[in-house]
């Protein structure tokens, strides 16, 4: 079967598989409405996700993105699996918490997701005057959209 017909076999997820999916270590790629004629800003993101959860992000709280999340309060978070076959989580949500700055563990959380322990850590340390200027924003899951293999 050629890698074309692969794709085209897929389903929505169940909702214990596409939290498990949420769940994996993957980059996101988050969302959130722009300013007056300016598309919306999407860019990659580390985040935190436990299934029937609220999706953590922490980012700069001088960033445009965080500007953005706190005037809209809404945020979009797609996460997806790029070899075949290729299934996606997308998730959408109001942010119930916006809070400066996020603490040394939820940073230390988040690079150990990504990183593993001992890379996590190092990765923390080596940046840890980001921690005073960071913000913690948490999104509740309200509308999803999924795709998985047969």
């Amino acid at each position: 079967m050629s890698e074309r017909g692969k794709d085209q076999q897929v389903r929505a997820m169940t909702r214990a598989e596409r939290e498990a999916f949420l769940a994996e270590p993957h980059i996101a790629v988050v969302s959130v409405t722009g300013e007056a004629g300016r598309g919306p800003l999407s860019v990659p993101l580390w985040y935190g996700y436990t299934p029937g959860g609220d999706i953590t992000l922490i980012t700069a709280l001088d960033s445009r993105k965080a500007a953005l999340v706190r005037r809209h309060g809404r945020v979009s978070l797609c996460v997806q699996q790029t070899e075949p076959p290729r299934t996606y989580v997308s998730v959408e949500g109001p942010v119930v918490e916006f809070r400066a700055p996020a603490t040394l563990d939820e940073r230390r959380r988040l690079a150990h997701r990504y990183l593993g322990t001992a890379a996590g850590d190092a990765f923390v340390e080596a940046s840890a005057g980001r921690t005073t200027g960071s913000v913690l924003i948490r999104v509740r899951p309200e509308h999803w959209l999924s795709r998985g293999a047969p």
